[in-house]
Order: structure tokens, then C-alpha cells, then sequence
């Protein structure tokens, strides 16, 4: 193999091994020293590819983002052509992009590693999250599919509902009956956020 492909190769190598580590993890839980083990070299072979860990986070999520951006876009799309669509089934499915791309609480991964942030990188993340998140689910909401309360407003409501989606994404805090599947709890959970827990 070329010098070329060769870096190439162990560049994304250390990406995929950061993603995992990153979103399984978080941020903080994660070291430079674990993702170089995980891909087969040396601390300062990383640091080659990567000047730090803050670089090779924003480069994750940047395409983890990407990811979610274009997964939800495409369920919106879809809705568009869609007379009448079903609310819970509707939000199911841009719950179920969200989840099957992140193993960990969204909104704990990407603001739990604010602290540790530079400001420029704070920035950048911010970016990303309100570019590649909040805004395709804004739009979700602005597609009348869900008839948002009168004061609430679209923005708001995609804010709220990615706040609201931890039960998903741990076994101690638990939606719905304890043997129910993955798409049972989504369900459950989706149906709590837009009806909430009250009969009016």
C-alpha cells in the first residue's frame, strides 16, 4: 500500500474508532490514548492525523450531524407527499433516525462535552447542532403533520422534544412495559411528548 492510502486508510480508522468511542462514551469518557489503541498505533501517530481530541470530535460529529440532517430531511420530504399522515407514526420515524445513529442521548453527548470545549469549537459545535438537529426538526414541526398548541412554536417544540428523548437510550429510566422492543418504547415515549400524560 501507497504512503498515500496508507495514511488514507489509518485516518479513517481513527474516525471510525472515535465515533464509536465518542458516542458510545461521550466526550470526556473517551481519550486519544484509547482510540489509538482501538485502531493499532501509537498516541503520537494520532496527533500526526489530529493536532487533539477536540479536532477528531468536531470532525465526528460533523458527519454523525450530516447524517441525522439528511435522514430526517428525508422523512420530511416524504411527509410532504403524504395526505393526512399520522402524527405518532410520523414522529416515530424521525426518532428512529435519531436513534439508529446514536447509541447515546443526543443532547447529553454533543452538551455534555461543552465545558471542555475551546470557545471557537464551542461555536463550531453549536453550528452543527442547530444546522444538522434543531433545524430539520424545526421543520418537521412546521409541516403541520403534529397541531402544536397555540403558544408553542415550532423552534420550540423541536427543542423540547429532543430534551425528551433519554428514556430511549438507557435501561434505568424505562417507557413503556419492561419487555416492550425498541419501536414499542419509541412509540410509547412519542405518544408522551405530543399528548403528554393527562387527559384534558
Amino acid at each position: 500500500m501507497k504512503r498515500e492510502e496508507q495514511l488514507s486508510h489509518t485516518h479513517a480508522a481513527i474516525l471510525k474508532a472515535a465515533r464509536e468511542q465518542f458516542l458510545s462514551q461521550g466526550y470526556q469518557a473517551t481519550s486519544t490514548r484509547d482510540i489509538a489503541k482501538e485502531v493499532g498505533i501509537t498516541q503520537p501517530a494520532l496527533y500526526h492525523h489530529f493536532s487533539d481530541k477536540e479536532v477528531i470530535f468536531l470532525e465526528v460529529i460533523k458527519t454523525v450531524g450530516e447524517e441525522v440532517q439528511q435522514g430526517i430531511l428525508a422523512v420530511n420530504d416524504e411527509l410532504a407527499n403524504v395526505d393526512q399522515p399520522d402524527p405518532v407514526a410520523a414522529l416515530t420515524e424521525v426518532t428512529e433516525v435519531l436513534t439508529g445513529v446514536h447509541p447515546r442521548d443526543v443532547f447529553t453527548v454533543i452538551h455534555s462535552s461543552f465545558r471542555f470545549l475551546k470557545p471557537e469549537n464551542k461555536c463550531q459545535l453549536g453550528m452543527v447542532f442547530m444546522q444538522d438537529y434543531l433545524t430539520p426538526l424545526q421543520q418537521f414541526f412546521e409541516l403541520g403533520v403534529v397541531t402544536l398548541q397555540p403558544d408553542v412554536k415550532p423552534q420550540d417544540a423541536a427543542s423540547f422534544y429532543l430534551t425528551s428523548l433519554s428514556p430511549l437510550f438507557n435501561t434505568f429510566h424505562h417507557v413503556g412495559p419492561a419487555d416492550a422492543s425498541q419501536h414499542e418504547q419509541t412509540l410509547a415515549l412519542v405518544r408522551l411528548i405530543l399528548f403528554g400524560v393527562a387527559v384534558k
